[in-house]
């Protein structure tokens, strides 16, 4: 038996993702050996945006493998490039790679331009990408005198940078004269602009050599800037003299030192705009000034940052999400606050998108006659434009191609020939970006090849998967097929799993999978097979792990791993300390089983690793070693610290509070930490949150606050063994309300009724309302109208209903919060729409194409946008099977539905009844519901094959022949032409015989074989068929009655002849033998009816004795026949409760089955599958070779025998 690869959809666990993913990028395009014809392929070109050195030669690389050798060509900005005329310019040979020398002669200026690459030969041509070559430019800084900037302390500052521009964009940095990097802090920070930002200057500030560097990484420059001298000065230090001297217009502000409240110094005002493209790196910032020096913080409007995507640089003033994409558009808050107070500043993120691929074209190898499709598709904002070229050259001009068909982003090839063979590009452009691809169609005719080496060996890990490859090529695709062992030993589709690509994947290899795997593939022109062999390894265990260990300075410690691995495999134990090499120390020894340290220090402390790894796998195990001191005595206490005390609150402001607390005893364990939490006992009273953590050696914390909140804080210490009780509540601490500081999240607008708009929101909570008396104003306006803004002012709640509506029309939606204090800050604008309605328009033009007996097609056209009157959910397909007269009378008619998401305009009917008449409407359907139905649409499905027939028994059987009687197929699919009957004898060892092949009409249920051999059994097989073909077969056995004396038929054809003409019922001898049996049992009868009577017991020994056996059956009263002996493996047992009582009667309260319903009642001549029972002998027959079981036909002869 044979395994073959037949694709199905299958339901994959987790631990096989990264298998499939490996499997994904081998089942590519098929691959074409490179002795073989076929078109050209580029395999290597120079980046899109070539930005060269022009100090080195220019090389802009082009190649390409094809059969035969593809020669190459090049454009200039859109013209032939005539490489010949330019001495400074060569090609490689048996390449397209361009050289061009510029560092003897010429410039590289002059060759600038967009260059194109064709690769050509008989089968076509492919081209390469538009290659833009520039040289890099690092120019010089202008000359500028720079004053010197003279300021007060606390004052703001920006340094400007400006870098010349460069070609890539210089890597700014500020440094001193030393080439040291000047250091940079919340407060001093350099912008994505390169310009130098301070939020507040102090006297440290002061120096001559602030320098702005650009660096120039294409051509290894490094420019500078010339240098900024900056004098701070204190308050102190404004003495009489200076303030005679300078006059006010020379500092940089006019105002006296101190606090204020934050300022943006970039970027300006309250909004601001950013666009970015998919999958870039998008960076926003916020630069404030102040003092205290504000922080900033990052939020996005109506939604969440992307966990993993996101990250704060620059002391969290730039905020940057990589891979950003669509759904990363939005607006952005940063806030910045300090101690005086908060500004918010929200930029709007506009994610646009260079195309990308969602379907690149592959490769397309056909045969002569065959069909096939070239797919692109591709997305972008805004949508990208596909447009097709056929060998470089627009498919709308190229030489006409009869095979050829294209259907906007597909190309379809129908019975394709040798002349069909090219090279196809599509290209998918927008106005930020192109994709250009390649795929050539192949037409050839070759018998299968595997790729695969011969006899490749193949080891694995016991438990793991083991992946056979067996890469292959033919055209047509050949067919893959494998088998295990020299003789082919059938391969399970439930251990084995079969890729496209020809892998074998055996998902857990066992022991037992050791073995020759023998890959076959097949097509109509041939065949090839090549054998692989894989080995099953035991995996390598650490048997004994290293353990946790505490040792005092001086002393010696061991760590034991102990390995156990396949003895065929070598493993290597390596050790690690803190996941790095051991120290280079002698007092380290390392033997075949352990690690020992001696004289342990406090650095040899720390995680230590036993590796052991074999080719094939690797383990590992760790464990931890502490060094402590020498024991006193008594030996010291370790213990989590006892809980601080002492709480206490002071420099209470309306945003910041000062606390201080008292630690408790570290037990002899350094405390690392205090974590700070507080409680707000107005809104959640009894939940504690987390505010913020300090140094171990810290005993007070300034704390932010916010506003209208009841504050109580706690303190808990942290030493390397663990964290304290919390302390004891601090008193209690109120702060001022004020407006919210921010809006309702997840604002969203949808219509319950088609004449009404459900705003809801997710409110905002006590902590958040930031005073008393929340509020919300809310705020809607139709999208496309004129209309102003229609406001409502509502309780805290989380929904509002605007009535009075049109259907399902666009509105722009705001909530805003407010409380006792004011407003909060202007709201996000958020799109919703109206309720919906019921669709008012059928699909149209539906049409139906039978693709097979139980498949169909279907098309329609969209209905138009405005009809369906809410958010286009799919279409659904109602069809349903006609009924006759007399089905539609019995039952009701069944309707299926099928739903096709989204705007399709066609799909499938699967799982179709063969030879049915089908009727089918369409509908649309929207959020609300279904829109009404199309006209009917009526089709018939073809015929298929019938199912076996219904039953198939033989009665009447003699000596030479035998009478089938079967019932038509339960579906015949069809149009019944005939019935094939099979049927071959079957000797005493079970071998078969010759098969004899008979054609029975149609109309046919019953038949009769004659001449056959008497005394031997037969297996029938029959199946039907109509014009689709054969269904399935049914299959019985018999046995023909022996003669009279048991003579076989090849002893003497005379007394076969003669003993065939014996009528065995009208013999004396025959006679007599039966009445003396009939003689015996009625005297037995009569003993038995005696012995029960009595007395009226029995003995409790002789009672177990009758009722042994249930399967020993009485004589039959209404034949007068024995019953029939049988083995256990013959008869079913009965059923509970069905046994006879001694007066042959069924008890109504034991049982109300009958023995009919076990087959053995007054018609109980045959099993259930029409065969006669079997005859009880004194031996035992063996069981048939296959199919049911059935026994010879009961004979007087046989009925003697079985009393012998």
């Amino acid at each position: 038996m044979q395994l073959k690869i037949m694709p199905k959809k299958k339901c994959l666990s987790a631990g096989r993702m990264l298998l499939i993913l490996f499997l994904s990028q081998m089942i590519s395009a098929l691959e074409v050996p490179l002795d073989l014809v076929q078109p050209p392929t580029i395999t290597q070109q120079s980046p899109k945006d070539y930005i060269i050195d022009p100090r080195e030669n220019i090389v802009i690389q082009c190649e390409a493998k094809g059969k035969p050798p593809p020669s190459f060509s090049w454009t200039r900005n859109g013209t032939h490039f005539d490489i010949d005329k330019d001495p400074l310019v060569t090609m490689k040979p048996g390449s397209g790679t361009l050289t061009i020398n510029i560092m003897t002669e010429g410039k590289a200026e002059t060759y600038e331009g967009v260059y194109q690459c064709t690769a050509r030969n008989e089968r076509g041509a492919a081209i390469s990408n538009n290659i833009i070559i520039r040289p890099s430019r690092s120019p010089l800084w202008t000359k500028e005198k720079l004053e010197p900037i003279i300021l007060r302390n606390g004052h703001s500052l920006v340094l400007p940078c400006r870098p010349p521009i460069g070609l890539p964009p210089p890597i700014i940095f500020w440094m001193d004269n030393s080439f040291q990097r000047l250091p940079q802090s919340e407060r001093v920070s350099q912008g994505l602009n390169g310009d130098l930002y301070f939020s507040n200057v102090l006297p440290e500030d002061t120096r001559e050599d602030y320098i702005c560097y650009a660096r120039f990484n294409h051509t290894q420059t490094i420019q500078q800037k010339q240098p900024i001298s900056v004098k701070v000065f204190s308050v102190d230090e404004l003495n009489d003299t200076i303030a005679a001297n300078l006059s006010d217009t020379e500092f940089y502000g006019a105002k006296s030192y101190r606090e204020r409240p934050p300022t943006f110094l970039t970027p300006e005002g309250n909004a601001s705009n950013k666009e970015e493209l998919r999958g870039n790196v998008l960076s926003l910032e916020c630069i404030a000034e102040g003092l205290p020096t504000p922080v900033i913080y990052w939020i996005k409007e109506d939604g969440t940052l992307p966990i993993n995507r996101t990250f704060y640089r620059n002391f969290k003033k730039t905020l940057q999400i990589i891979q950003v994409s669509e759904a990363d558009s939005g607006n952005y808050q940063c806030i910045a606050k300090n101690a005086l107070g908060a500004i918010h500043h929200t930029i709007s993120v506009t994610v646009k998108a260079a195309p990308y691929w969602i379907m690149a074209p592959q490769n397309l190898v056909l045969s002569p006659g065959e069909d096939g499709t070239l797919i692109c598709r591709a997305n972008g904002k805004p949508k990208p434009r596909i447009s097709w070229l056929s060998n470089g050259v627009p498919v709308e001009i190229a030489p006409d191609d009869p095979s050829r068909k294209i259907d906007g982003d597909t190309i379809i090839f129908s019975n394709v020939q040798e002349r069909s063979s090219a090279v196809y590009q599509c290209n998918a452009s927008n106005e930020y970006g192109y994709l250009l691809a390649n795929a050539f169609v192949n037409v050839l005719a070759e018998p299968p090849r595997i790729l695969t080496s011969v006899n490749t060996l193949y080891q694995v890990i016991a438990n793991r998967p083991a992946l056979l490859d067996c890469a292959f090529f033919g055209s047509p695709l050949p067919t893959i097929e494998w088998f295990k062992g020299a003789k082919g030993s059938a391969l399970r589709e439930d251990i084995y799993v079969l890729h496209e690509n020809g892998t074998l994947e055996i998902p857990v290899a066992q022991k037992d999978s050791t073995g020759t795997y023998t890959c076959v593939a097949r097509n109509k022109l041939g065949m090839a097979k090549n054998e692989v062999r894989l080995e099953i390894k035991d995996p390598t265990r650490i048997i004994k792990h290293p353990e946790y260990a505490v040792v005092q300075r001086g002393n010696t410690v061991s760590f034991e791993c102990k390995v156990k691995h396949d003895e065929t495999l070598i493993p290597t134990v390596t050790w690690l300390k803190d996941s790095g090499e051991l120290p280079n120390d002698g007092r380290f020894h390392v033997n075949q089983d352990h690690l020992v340290i001696t004289d342990v220090n406090d650095d040899d402390g720390g995680t230590y690793t036993c590796v052991a790894n074999t080719t094939l796998d690797i383990v590992s195990a760790s464990a931890v070693l502490n060094v402590v001191a020498p024991t006193p005595t008594p030996a010291p206490t370790y213990d989590v610290p006892n809980a601080p005390f002492d709480l206490e609150l002071t420099d209470q402001l309306d945003k910041t509070v000062q606390l201080s607390w008292t630690p408790g005893d570290d037990n002899n364990s350094p405390i690392t930490k205090f974590i700070i939490e507080y409680e707000d006992a107005m809104h959640e009273a009894g939940l504690w949150h987390h505010q913020t953590e300090v140094s171990g050696t810290q005993t007070t914390a300034q704390l932010k606050l916010s506003p209208y909140v009841n504050y109580s804080f706690r303190v808990m210490a942290v030493n390397s063994l663990g964290r304290s009780l919390p302390s004891e509540p601090s008193e209690q601490y109120l702060t001022k309300a004020a407006e919210p500081d921010q809006n309702p999240s997840f604002v969203e607008g949808l219509g319950s009724e088609p004449d009404n708009l459900v705003i809801t929101w997710k409110p905002l909570n006590g902590f958040e309302s930031n005073g008393p008396g929340l509020q919300y104003k809310v705020s809607w306006r139709q999208k496309d109208g004129d209309d102003e803004w229609t406001s409502v002012v509502v309780a805290n709640v989380s929904k509002y209903i605007v009535s009075g509506t049109p259907t399902f029309v666009p509105y722009l939606i705001k909530v805003q919060a407010l409380n006792d204090a004011g407003f909060a800050p202007e709201p996000a604008v958020i799109m919703g729409h109206s309720g919906e309605d019921l669709p008012m328009v059928a699909p149209g033009n539906v049409q139906v194409n039978v693709v097979n007996s139980t498949l169909a097609e279907v098309h329609w056209d969209p209905v138009p946008l405005k009809s369906i009157r809410g958010h286009l959910q799919g279409y659904r397909i109602y069809y349903w099977k006609e009924q006759n007269t007399s089905q539609r009378n019995r039952r009701h008619i069944e309707k299926k539905i099928l739903t096709f998401q989204g705007s399709k305009t066609h799909g499938m009917l699967p799982g179709l009844e063969p030879f049915s008449h089908y009727t089918l409407n369409v509908r649309v359907v929207n959020g609300k519901g279904e829109g009404p139905a199309s006209p009917d649409r009526v089709f018939n499905t073809p015929e298929g094959v019938p199912s076996a027939p219904s039953s198939l028994k033989i009665v009447n059987p003699t000596l030479d022949s035998l009478t089938l009687e079967w019932d038509p197929p339960s579906h015949p699919n069809g149009i019944l032409t005939e019935y094939t009957l099979k049927y071959q004898p079957i000797n005493n060892t079970h071998e078969l015989g010759p098969l004899v092949d008979l054609k029975i009409p149609a109309n046919k249920t019953r038949w009769t074989l004659k001449n056959l051999n008497f005394s031997t059994r037969y297996k029938f097989y029959l199946h039907a068929q109509t014009s689709a073909g054969s269904g399935n077969q049914i299959t019985e056995e018999a046995v023909t009655t022996v003669d009279e004396a048991g003579i076989p038929p090849d002893v003497g054809a005379g007394k076969a002849m003669a003993s065939r003409q014996v009528d065995i019922a009208t013999q004396g001898w025959f006679i007599g033998l039966m009445c003396a049996v009939a003689l015996l049992i009625l005297i037995l009868l009569i003993v038995c009816f005696i012995r029960r009577n009595k007395g009226g017991k029995y003995p409790v020994k002789e009672k177990e004795d009758a009722h042994a056996d249930p399967e020993i059956q009485p004589m039959k009263e209404d034949d007068g026949t024995f019953g029939e002996y049988s083995d256990a493996e013959d008869h079913k047992p009965l059923k509970k409760g069905s046994r006879t009582p001694s007066d042959r009667t069924v008890k109504k309260e034991d049982s109300d089955d009958s023995l009919v319903d076990y087959g053995e009642g007054v018609n109980g001549q045959f099993n259930e599958d029409g065969s006669f029972i079997g005859q009880y002998s004194g031996k035992k027959e063996k069981e048939p070779a296959e199919g049911n079981e059935s026994s010879e036909a009961p004979s007087p002869v046989n009925a003697m025998n079985s009393f012998v």
